[in-house]
């Protein structure tokens, strides 16, 4: 769970462990392929569409503007990102 304003969000397991690498390691690029391996615990074999499904989850819990992401940041080509730049979050 993660606090916003005075707002709980509520995450599911996979939501929290994406969300925590990529907060933990604000400004690092991770690809799709690298947050199936770390959250799923087992090798990709080329579904990411998971991965882009729990981000987009994860986007619509914790973004005011889920369209104009703030807090996760699209790396094009390569992944995502949480934005290292922020002074205040979540």
């Amino acid at each position: 769970m993660a606090v916003k304003g005075n707002k709980e969000i509520e995450f599911t397991f996979t939501e929290f462990e994406i969300f925590l690498r990529l907060a933990q390691n604000a400004g690092m690029v991770f690809s799709k392929e690298k947050i199936y391996n770390i959250v799923w615990k087992e090798p990709y074999f080329g579904d990411y569409n998971i991965v882009m499904s729990h981000i987009s989850n994860l986007r619509e819990k914790i973004e005011d503007n889920p369209s104009k992401t703030i807090y996760i940041q699209t790396v094009w080509g390569v992944g995502y990102r949480f934005n290292k730049n922020l002074s205040s979050g979540l």
